[in-house]
C-alpha cells in the first residue's frame, strides 16, 4: 500500500506531497496529482520507515524536505531526480545511504543534511555545487571520499565528529 496526501503549492501550478502511509520497501513517487506536477516532498515524509529500500522519483521533483529520510536504515542507494534543486536541512539524517551522487542542479548541501549517516562512504557533487555547510556530514564515520569542484566553499566544520580521514577529489 502506498497512500500519499497532496497540497497545492502557492504557485497553484504544482503540488507538494505532505504525507505518506505505507509499508512498502520500494516506493514510487507519483509525478502528477490532479493534472499538475509534484515538485516538493515535504518534511518527515518517510521518517522512521526502516523497511524503505528504494525510492523512485519523477523528474518533476525540485525540493526534498527536512528529515525526509530520517531513520530509513534500509535505504542504501538512491537515484535523485535530475531537476532537484534543494535539499532542506536534515534531509538524509540517520539513513542507511552508502553512496550518493547529487545532480548538477543542486548548489548547496545544507547543515545536517547527511548527519549521522553511519554507512555513507562516498559523495559525488554535481557541477553546480557551490557550498557545503557546517555539520553537513557530521558523524558520517565511514565517509572517506568526497568528489566536488575546486571552487566549492566547504565549511571547516562540515565533517564534525568524523573519525576517518576524508579524501577530497576534484572533478
Amino acid at each position: 500500500m502506498q497512500d500519499f496526501t497532496f497540497q497545492i503549492n502557492y504557485d497553484e501550478a504544482s503540488y507538494t506531497i505532505m504525507s505518506y502511509a505505507g509499508d512498502e520497501a520500494d516506493v514510487v513517487i507519483p509525478g502528477q496529482y490532479a493534472g499538475k506536477p509534484v515538485t516538493i516532498l515535504f518534511d518527515h515524509l518517510f521518517a522512521g520507515h526502516k523497511e524503505l529500500r528504494s525510492v523512485t522519483f519523477p523528474d518533476t521533483v525540485t525540493d526534498l524536505g527536512e528529515f525526509l529520510f530520517d531513520g530509513c536504515e534500509s535505504l542504501r542507494h538512491i537515484q535523485l531526480p535530475p531537476a532537484l534543486e534543494n535539499l532542506w536541512g536534515y534531509t538524509f539524517v540517520r539513513c542507511g545511504l552508502e553512496e550518493i551522487t547529487l545532480p548538477d542542479t543542486v548548489s548547496t548541501i545544507p547543515p545536517y543534511a547527511f548527519k549521522e549517516c553511519r554507512n555513507l562512504k562516498r559523495v559525488v557533487c554535481g557541477k553546480g555545487m557551490k557550498k557545503i555547510h557546517a555539520w553537513a556530514f557530521g558523524g558520517c564515520d565511514k565517509l572517506t571520499d568526497l568528489v566536488c569542484g575546486r571552487n566549492v566553499d566547504i565549511s571547516p566544520d562540515a565533517f564534525k565528529l568524523n573519525e576517518r580521514i576524508l579524501r577530497l577529489s576534484y572533478q
